[in-house]
């Protein structure tokens, strides 16, 4: 297997897992640390109710892993937000997000050696899904045909969860005002050079996902990252208008035209007509006034760390402990008189 001289980081997003966390975190470390120089396991715990920050702060201890970076954050938050909790926090050159549950650690090498060879970022989509209800299948189908009209994309299989980012690919989300939100689809977006990896593998342990939450989380993800809904909304005011307009033009015309009208046809419906004239313009405003003050927002985060500890053994640390005892005993041979001849 080909060693990587990187420093990688792999990032986990983890909740109610104590049973198994310290299972994952061995054999990442096995696989991780065959194929690189140096690494760190950064977990992001997202708000677990269960044993898990005991067994995390146990895995840190003297007798426990190296090359762990813990935040257990106060509440549960979405994948995408916990994920970038970690991404933000990395110090590798490469950085991976990995779900435990559902992605194979064991196709990492294959993903690492196509960023170590150009590519900016690499996707793997496990064709192996899950089983969920056919209600969420529906929900997510219709989700991403939506998406992939707005911004270009299909998320699900362009932009999957399971991905290898560089340095410069983090750097530039960081810019973004809102680079919890826009995590998901930035790098596949941003014009940087990207490879899609499928593989097939059966997840580790199937969970269901809870629809409610996922619509919340799709409806924030299509508002935050798109001005596709808003642009609807526009197009539909400004259609209104000149609808309202046509039909008023209508009206004055039949009033000309015929001599056998209704009394009171032609005052109220161009009344009515006006006056839907004038809310399609309003909402027309608003809609745009609504867009331009979105893209210059700015949220607080969406997330707050309440704890955070790293292993007591980091082997970076101790690898650059060698290599200034070797620097200075280097400097001191060569000052010693008897090492000048």
């Amino acid at each position: 297997m080909t060693l990587f001289p990187v420093f990688l980081s792999v990032v986990f997003v983890v909740r109610n897992q104590a049973e198994h966390i310290e299972t994952i975190l061995s054999d990442a470390a096995n696989v991780i640390s065959s194929i690189v120089s140096d690494y760190e396991l950064i977990i992001i715990d997202n708000a677990s109710v269960d044993d898990s920050i005991a067994v995390l702060k146990k895995l840190t201890g003297e007798n426990g892993k190296p090359n762990l970076q813990i935040y257990a954050l106060t509440k549960e938050v979405d994948t995408d937000t916990a994920s970038w909790v970690g991404l933000e926090n990395a110090l590798g050159d490469f950085i991976s997000v990995i779900d435990p549950l559902a992605d194979d650690i064991g196709f990492l090498p294959e993903m690492l050696d196509k960023a170590a060879h150009g590519a900016d970022v690499v996707f793997a989509n496990n064709k192996k899904k899950p089983t969920q209800s056919l209600i969420y299948r529906g929900a997510c189908a219709i989700f991403n045909g939506l998406y992939k009209r707005f911004n270009g994309i299909h998320l699900a299989k362009e932009a999957p969860q399971y991905r290898v980012l560089n340095r410069t690919v983090v750097n530039f989300i960081l810019q973004h005002p809102q680079p919890a939100m826009t995590y998901r689809h930035l790098p596949a977006t941003g014009g940087f050079t990207r490879v899609i990896l499928n593989y097939s593998a059966m997840p580790k342990i199937s969970h269901t996902k809870r629809l409610g939450e996922s619509i919340d989380r799709s409806m924030r993800l299509l508002v935050s990252t798109t001005t596709g809904p808003m642009r609807i909304v526009t197009s539909l005011s400004l259609f209104g208008a000149f609808a309202n307009l046509i039909y008023s033009i209508y009206v004055v015309a039949i009033g000309i035209l015929k001599s056998d009208v209704a009394p009171g046809w032609i005052s109220l419906s161009l009344q009515q007509s006006g006056m839907f004239f004038l809310i399609s313009l309003v909402l027309l405003v608003l809609s745009e006034y609504i867009m331009q003050m979105v893209s210059l927002s700015n949220e607080g985060p969406l997330y707050h760390v309440g704890q955070e500890f790293t292993s007591t053994r980091m082997t970076r640390r101790e690898k650059l402990n060698i290599e200034e005892v070797i620097s200075k005993s280097s400097h001191t041979r060569g000052n010693d008189p008897q090492h000048l001849f």
